[in-house]
C-alpha cells in the first residue's frame, strides 16, 4: 500500500485510495500480501464449514465442495444461496490469533525480566522499559477511578488497553502480519464491551443495585426510574462498542500528490488515535466499575 502510494506520487496518476484501503482491511478467506508480475500473492486460509459433516477446503476450491461466494463476500451454497455454518479460519481470525499470541509472549517476556531483577534497585531495560509506563498507567488510571479495592480489576484493564493498543498498532501495518482490521469488526468490539458489562454488574454492590431498581426519589417517580437505569446499563457496552468501532475514516477520491502528503501526517495521526482509543476505552471501563463499586457512605 505505501509503496503504490509512493509510485502515484512519481507518476502523479490517480487511484482508488477507498479500493486499496479497505481492499487490505477487509475480512476475506485469503491473506493478500502482495502483487507479482501482475498476480496477487496470498495465503490461502482454511474454509471450515459444518454441513452434513465437517468439510475443509480452501477459497480456490469451494466450488469443487459446492460452495461459492456471495455479493458480500461470505460462503455460502452454490445451489440454494444459503449460508452454512461457517467457522472458517479468515483472515480476521488468523490475526485474532497471532495478535493475542504475540501479545501473550510479550507479556511474558516481561515478566520474566522482574522475576530475574529487583525493580527497587535496577531501571527496567529494554522490552520491560517499554511495558512499565503503559502498565502502570493503567494501574493508576484503576485506583483513581475504582478505589481501594482496584487491584482486583487491574488485571483485567491492562489486558484491555494492551490488547486494544498493540492490535490498533498491527492494523497500521500494511504488510503481514498487519493490515487485518480488528478493531474495525464490530463483534470484536461487542465482545470487549460485553466483558466491560459483565464486569461492572457482577461485581456492583448493593448500593449500587439499590440505586437503580430501589432509588431515592419521590414515589411518582419510583416506577420510571429502575427503567431509565437498566436502560442506562444497557448502553453502556453500547456506547463502549460504537467508540471502538467508530474509528474508520471515510476515504474516497483520486491520489494527487497533496493527498500523499496529507495521507503519510494522516498515518502519523493514526498512530496518536490508536493510543487514545485503547485509553478511552480503558479509562469509561474502569469509571464504570468504580461507580459499581461506590457504598453506601459514599
Amino acid at each position: 500500500m505505501i509503496l503504490t502510494f509512493l509510485i502515484s506520487l512519481f507518476l502523479l496518476q490517480e487511484i482508488n485510495v477507498s479500493e486499496i484501503i479497505f481492499d487490505h482491511i477487509g475480512d476475506e478467506y485469503e491473506w493478500h500480501i502482495t502483487e507479482w508480475k501482475g498476480k496477487p500473492v496470498a495465503i490461502p486460509l482454511p474454509c471450515i464449514v459444518i454441513d452434513k459433516g465437517v468439510k475443509v477446503f480452501t477459497a480456490h476450491h469451494a466450488g469443487e465442495h459446492g460452495y461459492t461466494f456471495n455479493e458480500d463476500g461470505k460462503l455460502v451454497d452454490a445451489t440454494t444461496g444459503k449460508r452454512p455454518v461457517d467457522i472458517s479460519i479468515t483472515k480476521n481470525v488468523l490475526a485474532l490469533m497471532m495478535s493475542t499470541a504475540l501479545l501473550l509472549v510479550i507479556i511474558l517476556l516481561t515478566a520474566r525480566w522482574y522475576r530475574k531483577h529487583d525493580a527497587l534497585e535496577e531501571a527496567p531495560t529494554g522490552l520491560a522499559a517499554a511495558m512499565e509506563p503503559l502498565v502502570m498507567m493503567v494501574h493508576d488510571m484503576a485506583k483513581e477511578n475504582i478505589g481501594p479495592d482496584y487491584r482486583k480489576f487491574s488485571p483485567y484493564l491492562c489486558m484491555a488497553f494492551l490488547w486494544i493498543l498493540f492490535n490498533n498498532f498491527l492494523g497500521i501495518m500494511p504488510f503481514f502480519p498487519g493490515g487485518a482490521n480488528l478493531t474495525g469488526n464490530i463483534a470484536i468490539t461487542l465482545v470487549l464491551a460485553l466483558c466491560t458489562f459483565f464486569t461492572v454488574n457482577l461485581n456492583g454492590t448493593k448500593h449500587y443495585y439499590k440505586e437503580i431498581f430501589a432509588p431515592d426519589v419521590p414515589g411518582f417517580l419510583k416506577p420510571i426510574m429502575p427503567v431509565i437505569e437498566v436502560f442506562s446499563a444497557i448502553m453502556k457496552p453500547v456506547s463502549l462498542t460504537i467508540r471502538l468501532f467508530a474509528n474508520m475514516p471515510l476515504l474516497g477520491g483520486g491520489m494527487t500528490v497533496v493527498s500523499v502528503l496529507f495521507g503519510v501526517f494522516l498515518d502519523a495521526l493514526e498512530c496518536l488515535v490508536a493510543f487514545i482509543q485503547a485509553y478511552v476505552f480503558t479509562m469509561l471501563s474502569s469509571i464504570y466499575i468504580g461507580l459499581a463499586r461506590q457504598k453506601e457512605e459514599e
